[in-house]
Parts: C-alpha cells; sequence; structure tokens
C-alpha cells in the first residue's frame, strides 16, 4: 500500500492539486457515493468503489469522510440511498451514480436537499437541458454527442453508408440513438435500424435477425459493461460480415473478457485514459491519464484500471479543486458551503483529469471537449489507438 500511496501523492502532484493547510476548524466535509457494484453494470461499479477508495481523506486541511453504497444497478434503490445519504447522513455532495437510469433519477433528490452530485453516467440529458433542478448536477463522464460524431466520423472515413442500431431499452440507448442519429445524419449515413435490448437479456436474436436482413455497412452496438458482448456475439453467430462498434460504455476488460474473440477488430471511441501509454507525449492528457492509472495499479495490481474508476478519479478531482474555494464561504454539513460547492464546481477551469481537461460552467456541466476522446480499435483481445 506504501507503493499506492506513493503514486496518489504523485498523482496528485500531477493533476495540480494542492494540499495547502487550512486555519479554519470545520466538521469533515462527507461525500456520500452510491455506485452499480452489484447487478449488470458491477463490472462499471467495482472499479469507481475501488478509486473512491484512493481519494485522499484530507483536503486543503480539511477532512473528508466518503460515505459508500451499493444500489445494484437499480434506479429505485439509487434514489433509496441518496435520500439516504442527503437526509440521514447529511453529505455536502454526492457521486453516483454509475448508469444513466439512476442517475437521472437521482436529479430530484439532489436538487430538493440542494445538495451537487457529481453524475459517472454519460448521457447528456443528466446535464441538459439545463434548468433550476440539473444546476445542482454535474457528470464526468463523455457526452454521448462528442463520442457520436467520433464514430459517425470514423465510418464515414471508412465508406459506411448504411447502420443499423441496436442499444439498450432505457435511457442510455435512447440518448445513443438521439445523439447518434444527428450524427449520422451530418454524415450523410443512413440509419436502417433500430432495435433495443434490456441489460439483462438473455438473448437478442430477434433484434439480430432484423438487423442483418438489412445488410447495414456497420452495426453500432449501444451498451454498456458485459452486457453489450450480447448483440455483438450473437451477429457473429449470424454471420453479419460489416463493420463492428460500440460506445465508449464498454471500455474496460471485462468487456473484453465476456466478448472475446467476437469482439476482434471493433471500433470505439474511448477518453484518453483507456489507452495512455500508447499516446503520443504531445497529447494534453497523457500525463494526468498516467497518473491516475499507476495510482489505480499501484493499489490493485498491473493491468487493473478501468475507464470507468477514471470517471470516479475525475469526481475526486472536480472535488479537490471546488472544496477549499467552498470553506471560503461557509461550513461543511450547511446549506451555505453545498450552494459555494456547487458554484466552485461550476466554476472549474482547465483541470486536468484521466480522461480529459474539464471546463464547466453555468451552462454546460460536462465540461469535455475533443481533447476527451480517442478511436480505438480492439486487435488481439486488446485496446489500440486507432491510427485513423
Amino acid at each position: 500500500m506504501k507503493s499506492a500511496l506513493r503514486w496518489i501523492s504523485a498523482a496528485l502532484v500531477a493533476t495540480g492539486i494542492s494540499a495547502a493547510w487550512s486555519s479554519h476548524a470545520f466538521a469533515d466535509v462527507k461525500i456520500g457515493v452510491t455506485v452499480s457494484a452489484t447487478g449488470p453494470a458491477a463490472s462499471l461499479g467495482i472499479p469507481e468503489k475501488n478509486t473512491v477508495a484512493l481519494l485522499p481523506k484530507e483536503v486543503a486541511g480539511q477532512k473528508i469522510e466518503y460515505i459508500v453504497l451499493d444500489d445494484a444497478t437499480d434506479s429505485t434503490q439509487a434514489v433509496k440511498n441518496a435520500r439516504k445519504l442527503t437526509s440521514e447522513d447529511h453529505v455536502d455532495a454526492l457521486i453516483g451514480s454509475t448508469v444513466v437510469p439512476n442517475s437521472l433519477a437521482m436529479i430530484d433528490v439532489a436538487a430538493e436537499s440542494t445538495t451537487p452530485v457529481i453524475s459517472l453516467a454519460a448521457a447528456a440529458s443528466i446535464v441538459e437541458p439545463m434548468d433550476a433542478k440539473r444546476a445542482w448536477v454535474f457528470k464526468t463522464p463523455q457526452n454521448d454527442i462528442l463520442m457520436a460524431t467520433a464514430i459517425a466520423q470514423h465510418m464515414s472515413n471508412h465508406g459506411v453508408k448504411t447502420v443499423a442500431f441496436i442499444g439498450f431499452s432505457d435511457g442510455y440507448g435512447e440518448s445513443w440513438f438521439k445523439e447518434f442519429s444527428k450524427a449520422a445524419d451530418l454524415a450523410k449515413i443512413k440509419v436502417v435500424a433500430n432495435e433495443r435490448f434490456a441489460r439483462n437479456d438473455a438473448s437478442v436474436t430477434g433484434q439480430v435477425l432484423k438487423i442483418v436482413s438489412q445488410n447495414p455497412d456497420a452495426v453500432l452496438i449501444a451498451g454498456a459493461g458485459t452486457p453489450a458482448a450480447l448483440p455483438q456475439k450473437t451477429l457473429r453467430e449470424r454471420g453479419y460480415k460489416g463493420k463492428y462498434y460500440q460506445t465508449h460504455g464498454v471500455a474496460n476488460n471485462d468487456f473484453l473478457r465476456v466478448c472475446g474473440k467476437d469482439c476482434e477488430g471493433t471500433y470505439l471511441p474511448a477518453g484518453p485514459l483507456l489507452v495512455a501509454e500508447q499516446l503520443p507525449d504531445s497529447n494534453p492528457v497523457k500525463k494526468s491519464a498516467l497518473a491516475y492509472k499507476r495510482a489505480y495499479e499501484a493499489a490493485y495490481g498491473a493491468g487493473s484500471v478501468s475507464t470507468f474508476g477514471g470517471h470516479a478519479w475525475d469526481a475526486g478531482l472536480l472535488l479537490q479543486r471546488a472544496i477549499p474555494l467552498a470553506l471560503k464561504k461557509g461550513q461543511p454539513g450547511t446549506p451555505a458551503f453545498r450552494e459555494a460547492l456547487r458554484a466552485a464546481l461550476e466554476g472549474t477551469k482547465e483541470l486536468p483529469a484521466s480522461h480529459g481537461i474539464f471546463n464547466m460552467s453555468a451552462n454546460d456541466h460536462a465540461g469535455l471537449d475533443q481533447r476527451a476522446r480517442v478511436m480505438v480499435e480492439i486487435v488481439g483481445g486488446k485496446w489500440k489507438l486507432s491510427g485513423d
């Protein structure tokens, strides 16, 4: 663990986070966390939970307490967790949840309790359109449209004229279809099928047969974690020979393990963290991405790092930047402190993190730009930075 602490210390230096001491003697800052450590999204939630354990227990001389709960990939449980954390534990901020439906369900709790929440899920609908409720909500994963445009451009560059879509039958799939449809239209690519499946489905044969009947040039699978392997494996079984694309929702090693050889040659957009060591030194995210990778692997073993854990790390970095500012305006455990924390998060500028450079504003609570994405290909069962 000493090695892990050395890497974490180095990581904080690399990301520009200061641990300056404060003369104020405040109560502990409490951070409530709800992640999907069990259920269909466990392969995403477990590295997020692991990462929270690496976050600093002190910022600006102020002790930080993390209260971590599992919502089992269930939106009802996520809301229960959020209500417990805000009403019983009186947390100053929330991190979570792992998946889109859970995060959307938590918005009302954040607004009602005036508690800033940093979501670890991707859909832009979590923070858009900006309104009084979403003023309390931020997120660290890249917006779907940022990744969708990368896919559409890659498809266009490789001669794709028609594409079939199959995605989760929830907020993640809906958001991806909406955003990818816009990107495909701009790239003059026709979407010839729109199918859905549930995260816990055991078969997608019916949906795949409809897709194969259209003979599209490519298929985009909009799923997250290991459940996204099912459509791809079924398409292979049915002899589909076109190009395969996945979203950044599958960017972890558990997906590679489950999908196996059926995912060879698949393309996806991902945060730079996924291929941090392959990035050129000129990439502005390489240093901060490697800082997290080294910290995580020092604690959990070589090759264990996950892009989803990176989203939790980045939430921690945002709070580490915001907490010292909020302490100047209020005491932890009070509405004044929570509002000051919300304002400080909204004012984040040029914060290097594991997935990109954050620049928040009153109208942008995602804060990432094109520096937060790269195109990746699965080659030999490993992630490879795509050169095209």
